[in-house]
């Protein structure tokens, strides 16, 4: 019997003094969770239930697509990254054993999963498969913050697919498309499937499953029948008025305007019909312009996707070098490879004129620089997909999928004869969901003033009784019964047995959030029913003491 006297739930009346996410404040006056040190949190024993009611979900959807589970250890040796070339990423634990081997606390297994099948796999009949494991993963967080949403440590399931091509690696695909919408689904929670960057993992395409919250640390952009993380979204700027056609671009003094604010209300613009110049620096020391309206700013990730490699800002020394004073450059004479935005339209622009105090007016891309369209600006609210305009909310994203091609198969080896006898490289991909975000999105979705209110699959008891009567009392041999026969019917229940007053044992009932909460005292016995409170709306209704238990799970099964 699961004594509410004798269980682990210490509850606290106010939350952590840094606490901002509502999950984070919840979870820790609940009981549910414990910090260790910075982004190091303990599951304590109602937690976990939470945690591995999500992982069950996750494991029977994954079972029901053909996944075999495994594990993989987290201590991993750090030329099996070095030969991915991940070994560099700053946020991979990087140690030494006693005997001066290097090794790496790992952030997902690609790297041995794709060497455990390169050693096994010989023939295209050793295809498909699909690996995967629940493993605690570690990652060096430079701000850890919101409890468990963004911490140094935690568990994800991980799963590897190896196909013989494209083809099959689509398929592989797809069937994680299905699995991972039914998790979301099952766990109760509002989601978006939306399109992402490939990030560190590399391929060549990704989803991400975001949960919306307040909460959440992405962004997502959401018009009907589009959705994306704000990293890579892409939609029609909103239109801006331009200034008339010159026959060439004429100078204007600026002096002191080196803003784009300064110089669009000087000469009475909007900022969107000014240029933005932004210079970079490629490995080798290569500049490139970047050219974009100047009510728009750049993408980083897009920007670093469309080059192909990493670049930096450049130094006012070298722009003033190459270019002109900082505050005052433009593409026009730029001896350099000029990237304009898509989101600049056709006409004539205000720009830097690369020289001190001066701007051109009529500047027109085309005429009078040369330039690479590309699409490298961050959308804004109110631009429009297909004529409808975007909202952009913030989301928790709970799990991601990934194309990753042959991305990780070509350095380590994972090859197989196909029919013809031929060597060709296996196709991978791979599938990472987080029980703990799930969890936490779920806190943030649903809880209420009170506390957390869990969809059915994810609460950690199924049911809470709160027995107002002492050792002794019949209202504690009430209780005792309906405990049994709620465990018989299969329910998980928890049993506040604590000679605490109704007052707090009802403040720790919602602030934990079971879906259905039974309150058992003299005044109801003695009417012949119990209480019964919806934890979701906080309706309360009574049932009948002869058929209590049955209809108590009746009254569960018809939860969300």
């Amino acid at each position: 019997m699961t004594r509410l006297s004798s269980y682990f739930l210490p509850t606290e009346r106010e939350p952590p003094a840094d606490a901002e996410a509502l999950s984070h404040k919840l979870m820790v006056r609940a009981g549910l969770i414990r910090q260790v040190g910075a982004g190091l949190w303990s599951w304590l024993p109602a937690g976990w239930r939470v945690h591995q009611q999500v992982v069950q979900i996750v494991r029977e959807e994954m079972d029901a697509i053909g996944g075999q589970e495994m594990l993989m250890p987290v201590l991993q040796p750090a030329d099996l990254w070095r030969r991915s070339g991940r070994y560099a990423i700053e946020e991979l634990f990087k140690l030494k054993d006693r005997r001066d081997a290097d090794l790496v606390l790992a952030m997902t297994s690609e790297e041995v999963v794709t060497t455990h099948v390169a050693a096994a796999v010989r023939s295209y009949r050793d295809l498909p498969l699909i690996l995967y494991h629940f493993q605690t993963k570690e990652r060096d967080e430079p701000r850890p913050r919101a409890g468990v949403l963004r911490t140094r440590e935690f568990i994800m399931k991980d799963s590897y697919t190896f196909d013989r091509d494209a083809e099959g690696l689509e398929v592989a695909y797809q069937k994680h498309v299905v699995a991972y919408d039914r998790m979301l689904d099952r766990c109760g929670l509002e989601w978006y499937r939306v399109e992402a960057d490939v990030g560190m993992m590399g391929g060549s395409a990704a989803h991400e499953y975001m949960a919306p919250c307040p909460a959440g640390e992405n962004d997502v952009v959401l018009a009907p029948g589009y959705a994306a993380n704000l990293e890579v979204a892409s939609a029609e700027p909103q239109p801006v008025k331009l200034e008339p056609h010159r026959d060439a671009p004429e100078t204007v003094p600026t002096p002191g305007m080196t803003t784009i604010e300064a110089v669009a209300t000087e000469l009475n613009l909007p900022a969107g019909a000014l240029l933005k110049t932004f210079p970079i620096v490629l490995d080798g020391d290569e500049m490139r312009l970047v050219v974009l309206r100047g009510d728009h700013r750049v993408n980083e990730v897009k920007l670093r996707t469309v080059l192909g490699t990493d670049f930096r800002p450049a130094h006012p020394d070298e722009i003033g070098a190459r270019l002109g004073p900082p505050g005052y450059i433009g593409p026009v004479g730029a001896q350099m490879p000029i990237l304009l935005d898509a989101g600049v339209a056709d006409g004539a622009y205000v720009a830097g004129a690369n020289e001190p105090d001066a701007h051109l007016r009529g500047v027109e891309p085309g005429r009078d620089f040369r330039y690479e369209r590309i699409d490298i600006r961050t959308v804004l609210t109110g631009d429009t997909i297909n004529g409808s305009a975007i909202r952009i909310e913030p989301a928790i994203e709970v799990g991601n999928i990934f194309k990753l091609g042959t991305r990780y198969s070509l350095p380590l080896g994972a090859r197989y004869l196909d029919e013809a006898g031929s060597e060709q490289l296996i196709w991978m991909g791979c599938y990472g969901f987080g029980p703990a975000r799930a969890a936490a999105a779920a806190v943030e979705q649903y809880a209420d003033e009170a506390g957390i209110s869990w969809p059915r699959s994810m609460a950690p008891f199924d049911v809470e009784i709160v027995t107002l009567g002492k050792e002794g009392s019949e209202e504690r041999g009430f209780s005792d019964r309906l405990y049994s026969e709620l465990t018989e019917i299969g329910l998980d229940v928890l049993y506040d047995d604590r000679d605490s007053g109704p007052g707090e044992k009802f403040i720790d009932a919602e602030l934990l959030g079971c879906p259905l909460r039974v309150t058992v005292g003299r005044r109801t016995l003695g009417a012949g029913e119990v209480e019964v409170q919806i934890r979701r709306g906080r309706e309360k209704t009574s049932v009948l003491l002869d058929d209590a238990a049955e209809e108590i799970a009746a009254l569960w099964r018809g939860l969300p």
